[in-house]
């Protein structure tokens, strides 16, 4: 789903397909992306989702819903925009016509900082699902941008590859090729090498910021990961804490929800998160991991009752063979970061709960002996996405505002050598533009 309050697990295919992307401009500067299979520049007087909604460089249904409709953007970033993919054998990137998978946005703004940040999709969405939430923002400050679909899309992204894991393994390695590729345009059209170079990330986005801090310090300074999915072969995962929250709910068990894992006081979400989220984003990536535990369904049997062969309400990670466990650790994290890393995380969050995530992966890296690298800001109120808060604006607080802030702390961070505010848990604050302020480490 991608319009609306929108799963970030997984989209509904039946979106319209973004305009044809406009031939490329005699007057831009020629720059060559490494590798591309297709590429196509522009130059556009407006990089932000302001311009690019109007002129066919963003599609928009790839990043509504991630917002709350309060959030204010800048705009007015001229520049040159480069749009293309790389080899792949996947078709489920719909965008532009191309049905190819591998797309890459890199977008180069007149004014530039020396900066370069790298982003994957959140969930499963395509190219531009991070044009309103980072790429504008990055562009407004003078960041060149690049961004990647991951190399699969969509509710079938997990058919990418030829053994479990495959797919988003492919996520990982389809960042670092963005990261080389845009590091070389960058020299291109600056004629210098970018100073800086930042991975951020939301959700499964957020995950690659972790993944890339972790194995690919050669290419990236920092990162600032925005509730980042964890993926550990023994556990927490999505296929640990999802089933048994799924048989709880189902029999009225408020008590059993909260046991795997999620925040007794984001009660008042688990209605809208079984419906849309839990069930759905539990199947796919069992299917990604485990695909023979259903036998030959596709995807298993949605809401299926409780006893029913396949149904993955069931579904017992602990019990399952070890070569799932071993599918999971392809992927898995280990907490040694090798660069600073700035992580916020909603304490409501009711996809990815954050005593089973953000918590759990904060130690990991202090047994690791690397917290001195990182910075971790826990967010009273915050969700798992900020479309929800106008439906509970007494309740909930968006964190897109926490995410700059987080951001904005790194620089200084990596720039001049100032370090972040201590860890915190951010008290929701009363009063004032929850939608466009966040305060890291102290009461607002």
């Amino acid at each position: 789903m991608r319009a609306g309050a929108v799963m970030l697990a997984a989209l509904a295919l039946t979106l319209p397909l973004a305009a044809a992307i406009p031939s490329e401009a005699a007057a831009c500067p020629g720059v060559t992306v490494p590798g591309a299979q297709k590429q196509v520049i522009a130059c556009l007087d407006d990089l932000t989702t302001k311009g690019t909604s109007a002129s066919g460089h963003t599609d928009q249904s790839d990043w509504s819903g991630l917002n709350s409709p309060g959030a204010v953007n800048p705009g007015g970033v001229p520049g040159m925009q480069v749009d293309g993919y790389f080899p792949d054998t996947s078709t489920g990137n719909t965008n532009h016509g191309w049905n190819h998978d591998a797309q890459f946005v890199i977008r180069l703004p007149q004014r530039w900082n020396g900066g370069l940040v790298v982003a994957g999709s959140p969930g499963n969405r395509e190219t531009y699902a991070n044009d309103f939430t980072i790429s504008d923002w990055a562009l407004a400050k003078g960041y060149a941008y690049a961004a990647t679909d991951k190399g699969n899309t969509g509710v079938y992204f997990y058919r990418d590859g030829a053994r479990p894991g495959d797919a988003v393994a492919e996520w990982n390695r389809r960042v670092s090729e963005l990261a080389v590729a845009a590091k070389a345009v960058v020299r291109q059209r600056y004629g210098r090498p970018a100073r800086t170079t930042i991975a951020a990330g939301q959700s499964n986005g957020g995950y690659l910021v972790r993944w890339q801090i972790e194995n690919r310090p050669d290419l990236f300074d920092g990162g600032v990961d925005w509730e980042g999915t964890l993926f550990t072969a023994d556990g927490p995962n999505l296929l640990t804490f999802l089933p048994p929250a799924l048989r709880a709910y189902a029999k009225g068990d408020t008590a059993g929800v909260a046991a795997a894992g999620f925040a007794p006081e984001s009660d008042f979400l688990w209605p809208f998160h079984y419906q849309y989220y839990w069930d759905l984003t539990q199947r796919l990536y069992r299917e990604e991991f485990d695909p023979t535990y259903d036998g030959d369904a596709e995807a298993g049997t949605p809401f299926c009752a409780s006893g029913t062969p396949g149904c993955d309400t069931d579904y017992d990670y602990a019990s399952r063979p070890a070569a799932v466990k071993q599918a999971v650790a392809r992927v898995s994290l280990t907490g040694k970061i090798k660069r600073p890393l700035v992580i916020v995380h909603g304490t409501l969050d009711t996809l990815l709960p954050i005593r089973e995530d953000s918590d759990v992966y904060a130690k990991m890296i202090a047994d690791r002996h690397r917290d001195r690298l990182l910075r971790y800001y826990r967010v009273e109120g915050g969700n798992h996405v900020d479309s929800l808060y106008p439906a509970f604006p007494d309740r909930l607080r968006p964190l897109l505002p926490c995410f700059r802030s987080a951001f904005t702390a790194l620089e200084a961070w990596i720039g001049t050598g100032t370090p972040p505010p201590p860890d915190a848990t951010l008290p929701r604050p009363a009063t004032g533009d929850l939608e466009n302020t966040c305060t890291l480490g102290a009461t607002p």
